[in-house]
């Protein structure tokens, strides 16, 4: 019973995980090409990118929960009604205010490249601390299937 609805799961949330990451370490990926050239300016840039909370339902929910529970715990009678309606409503608005959305930073560098054969290319990519760029490094550009990478040449 279980069984068709496990590889139906599993068969939904693949594409997701594959997203997340264009490969993972440890893991052969096909390479397209691999061209040489020269770093001709290096630019740090940051990107901001809007996160949403995935649970502020839950948390708004929550909120409301435990604040009509602690309502209900003054008054008697009709009093008691009110304020756990009122606990509610202001426990589910304080929980909807809290978390929300929020901006996680990137760091990347702009690498503008002369190949081999004289184009320019222009690259952004996260930077890496252990691997700094500066004009005039010579630099390995792997095209890989749908993206690129630029690493200094050894």
């Amino acid at each position: 019973m279980w069984k068709p609805v496990l590889i139906g799961l599993m068969l939904v949330l693949m594409p997701v995980t594959s997203a997340l990451a264009e490969y993972e370490r440890n893991q052969a990926v096909p390479v397209e090409k691999v061209v040489y050239g020269e770093v001709l300016s290096v630019r740090q840039i940051s990107e901001s990118q809007l996160v949403e909370d995935r649970n502020r339902g839950w948390r708004t929910f929550g909120g409301a929960l435990l604040g009509g529970v602690i309502g209900h715990q003054f008054g008697s009678g009709t009093g008691r009604d009110v304020a756990t309606v009122l606990g509610a409503l202001i426990g589910g608005g304080v929980a909807n205010q809290s978390g929300g959305a929020y901006y996680r930073q990137y760091r990347l560098l702009e690498l503008m490249i002369r190949q081999e054969d004289d184009s320019q290319i222009m690259v952004i990519q996260d930077a890496d601390p252990g691997m700094p760029f500066k004009a005039g490094d010579q630099v390995r550009v792997v095209y890989l299937v749908g993206s690129v990478r630029v690493d200094l040449a050894m």
